[in-house]
């Protein structure tokens, strides 16, 4: 209780001393404004990315359903290589869509990997390494695929195809966001340092 009293003791012989460390006028202002401008950019760029995730997710699975409508056998897009070989599309409807949406997601991917390697933002060492990640991908499907044909219902080799799937897109996405930031980031310093010339 005494050191208590001593604090408010304290705090009210010094209680002009204190008020005298103010900010300037108009702070508290141009702090919230600041403030108020960043979290307007983050909310317009974050929903630019959404609205742009919501348009190629539809277009994707509009055309998968055009591609079943209007093939003869009903299959989609998604080729099988006779009925030897199962697949997640030949398992399921549901699982066509999933196979069709990471199969057309890892070639976009591909995609933008091979536009940056003719703007010549990939080195031949970068090109060897994903060489031999793409290398590693595909015997690992392989064999994937083989235990599929084997046991076309277990869940536990159903649930390996889709990892298989997501490790795919993840790493060649992650590899070429990278890739594009550091190409933004250059372009920007390259920017800055022709301003300040």
């Amino acid at each position: 209780m005494k050191t208590k009293d001593n604090i408010e003791e304290l705090i009210t012989n010094n209680l002009d001393g204190l008020n005298e460390m103010e900010p300037a006028d108009g702070h508290f202002e141009r702090f919230e404004a600041k403030l108020k401008a960043q979290q307007k950019k983050k909310t317009i760029t974050l929903r630019l990315v959404w609205k742009v995730a919501a348009a190629v997710v539809f277009v994707l699975l509009a055309v998968n359903q055009a591609a079943i409508y209007f093939s003869p056998d009903g299959k989609g897009l998604i080729p099988t290589k006779g009925n030897s070989e199962v697949t997640l599309a030949s398992i399921s409807p549901e699982y066509r869509e999933v196979e069709f949406y990471f199969t057309n997601s890892i070639n976009v991917s591909l995609e933008q990997w091979n536009q940056l390697k003719n703007e010549g933002a990939i080195s031949e060492e970068e090109q060897n390494l994903m060489d031999n990640e793409l290398l590693e991908f595909d015997r690992l499907h392989q064999s994937l695929q083989k235990d599929l044909t084997a046991n076309p219902n277990d869940e536990r080799v159903i649930n390996a195809m889709l990892e298989y799937y997501q490790s795919k897109l993840h790493v060649i996405s992650m590899i070429v966001d990278k890739l594009q930031e550091v190409q933004r980031l250059k372009a920007e310093k390259h920017d800055e340092s022709e301003k300040s010339i």
